[in-house]
Order: C-alpha cells, then sequence, then structure tokens
C-alpha cells in the first residue's frame, strides 16, 4: 500500500503520543454528541445495577475514536481492557486463551470484528449469550464436550464494514452505534485540547486550517498537527498560524478540502481515462495498483461525503463537482446537472 500522509503506518512512539491524547472520560470526549448521550444512559444504568455494560457494537469509517471509546468505556467501568483484532484470532482455541483469562465486568475489544472466522465465532455465541465456553475434549467415540462457566464480561467490537458481520454476530451486541464524521467545530476543539498537550503555540486560524484538511477525522487532525508542528520548528519561528499551517500541508500535497494525492489520482483515474465511470472498484484497484479495501474504507468515504463520487450498480463515477475541484473540463452529459452539494458541510458530529 503507497504510504500516505493521512493514513500512514504508524511508528511505536506515534502510538504511544496517540494513547496520551486519547480522552479517559466521556465527559472529555468531543463531538458525537447523540452517541455519547446514549453511551451516558448505558453506562449509568450499568453502574446503577451494579452489572457489566452490555455487548457494544461500534461501526464507522476508520480514525473517528471507535478504540478510543473503548479505552473511556473501561475507564468509566473501572475495569480491565483487553485487546484483540478478528485476523489476530485465528483459531478457536486461540479465543478460549483469551476468554478464560477475563475477569468479572472485564471488557474484550474486538478491532475488525467482521474478520473473525467461522469456526472462531461459533465459540464466541455461547460465550456472548451464556457466558460459557464448550471444549470438545478428545477425538471419535471417546470424545465429550465440557462447558467452562465464564464470568461476565463485556464485548465491544468495531468494524469499519458492517455489512461483512454476520448476522447471529450482530444480533448478539446489545447496542450498536454509528460513528460519522466530525464537523469543523469539533475538529478544531480536538486540535486546540492536542496542541495544549503537546505544548505547542498555534493561533485560531492555524487551528481551523488543520481542522479544515482533516477529512472529517480526529486520527487525521492530530497527524498532520504533528507534522505541521514539526514544519514550524524547522522552517519557522515554533508557532503555528494560518499561512505556517497552509505551507506545510501543501508540502504534503494535501489541498484545502484534505484529499491527498491518491485521492486525486482516483478521481483522476475515473475522469481521464474512463471518461467519468462507471468503473469496477477491483478496476480502480488494479490500474492504481492499490488494494480494493483501501480504496473502499479510506478514500471512498470522504469523496463521497463531499460529493465528489458516486457508487452505482454498475461501478464508481465522478460528479461534477470532481471535476470542477480538478479544474477538469466538464463532458457534455454532465454540463446540465448541478453541483452536488457536500454531506460534510453540514453536521456530522450528531
Amino acid at each position: 500500500m503507497t504510504d500516505r500522509s493521512i493514513s500512514p503506518r504508524q511508528l511505536p512512539d506515534e502510538a504511544a503520543l496517540d494513547a496520551a491524547l486519547r480522552p479517559k472520560r466521556l465527559a472529555d470526549m468531543i463531538g458525537q454528541d447523540r452517541l455519547r448521550e446514549n453511551l451516558e444512559i448505558l453506562l449509568q444504568a450499568a453502574r446503577q445495577r451494579g452489572e457489566p455494560l452490555d455487548h457494544v457494537l461500534f461501526y464507522g469509517p476508520p480514525g473517528l475514536g471507535k478504540t478510543t471509546l473503548a479505552h473511556v468505556l473501561a475507564n468509566e467501568m473501572g475495569v480491565a481492557l483487553k485487546i484483540t483484532a478478528g485476523p489476530a484470532i485465528e483459531r478457536a482455541g486461540d479465543l478460549a486463551a483469551i476468554l478464560t483469562n477475563l475477569h468479572k465486568g472485564d471488557i474484550l475489544f474486538i478491532d475488525e470484528v467482521h474478520r473473525l472466522g467461522r469456526a472462531v465465532e461459533e465459540v464466541l455465541y455461547p460465550a456472548m449469550e451464556d457466558f460459557a465456553l464448550d471444549i470438545v475434549v478428545g477425538k471419535g467415540p471417546s470424545a465429550r464436550s465440557i462447558r467452562l462457566k465464564l464470568p461476565r464480561f463485556t464485548v465491544i467490537g468495531a468494524t469499519t464494514r458492517l455489512a461483512l458481520l454476520t448476522a447471529p454476530l450482530r444480533s448478539r451486541f446489545g447496542a450498536i452505534y454509528r460513528f460519522d464524521f466530525y464537523d469543523q467545530a469539533a475538529l478544531q476543539e480536538i486540535v486546540r485540547r492536542a496542541a495544549g498537550l503537546l505544548q505547542v503555540r498555534i493561533s485560531d486560524d492555524g487551528t481551523a486550517e488543520i481542522a479544515r484538511r482533516a477529512r472529517g477525522t480526529p486520527r487525521v487532525a492530530l497527524r498532520l498537527l504533528r507534522r505541521v508542528r514539526d514544519y514550524a520548528q524547522v522552517r519557522g519561528d515554533g508557532v503555528i498560524t494560518a499561512e505556517v499551517a497552509d505551507q506545510a500541508l501543501r508540502l504534503m500535497e494535501i489541498d484545502h478540502l484534505g484529499l491527498d494525492e491518491l485521492d486525486r489520482r482516483v478521481l483522476r483515474l475515473l475522469i481521464e481515462k474512463y471518461d467519468g465511470g462507471p468503473v469496477g472498484l477491483e478496476t480502480i484497484a488494479a490500474a492504481l495498483s492499490e488494494d480494493a479495501g483501501t480504496i473502499m474504507d479510506v478514500v471512498e468515504p470522504y469523496l463521497l461525503q463531499l460529493g465528489f463520487l458516486d457508487r452505482t450498480p454498475r461501478g464508481r463515477m465522478a460528479t461534477r463537482s470532481a471535476y470542477e475541484h480538478l479544474g477538469v473540463a466538464l463532458p457534455e452529459r454532465l454540463q446540465a446537472v448541478p453541483a452536488q452539494p457536500s454531506l460534510f458541510a453540514g453536521e456530522g458530529n450528531g
């Protein structure tokens, strides 16, 4: 996968820095107002009854805070958080080992939960529903099944692809919440808070410039803040202003809407090579030598929000707004079509 400014592979020190910037309590979380209100009720009810949280499923584009919120819920409940990922649990025995090490009230966070194998899911069903683990001892005619009781625990699943989650697994989550892109005001507050924690001097217009190009995503906003901080330190006086932020982000090839080179390559491919589409996802990925999952999960959600891309039964199509953004002359079929309004301009963190 091409190394991208908006979604590069994280270095260990950057992962530690991200953890330090995460809010610890629900009251400290910025944005996702309706989601926070629902979780406040869920937490208060569980605490009043003296019970563990019900199983929770979070879904939405990457970088919006699903992992962060799992940490917040564990802190609010005062319990331990165990973290794993769907692809990491290859065998049923792997999951059994994790489950038998949980204590009462603990939270098991499974990232990319849609990538659990079928055999693993079969073990997870009774664990989530009956808090029991079924183990087969022996082989052949002498084999017998043993049921081990598990302490009451909570599973928090996170996925970017809700449609790939099997219906039996999805039905075992008592609370299912969607993450939306964040609006400009929420992102500015996130950047301002992070700058304070990093002890970075930043002006209000510098905060707004970074937030404007963060694609509605806190993870991207924090990453851009760190890179702009580096630029301000090396080529400026250490203060992040709108001008410094603009210069740094232009150097990173991130335009005023937050599109990077891969985003523009996707749009140019549709417009210049395929006359605006429709084009299948696999064809786009092959033409760009990119993973189809990267195109679908990282590139497309934001282009759809901006109204630059349409998904049709026949494939992906570039819209009039995409032509205008790239400064390409409109084909005749689009000259009479009005530009689509961007959904991103509205409320995005409800």
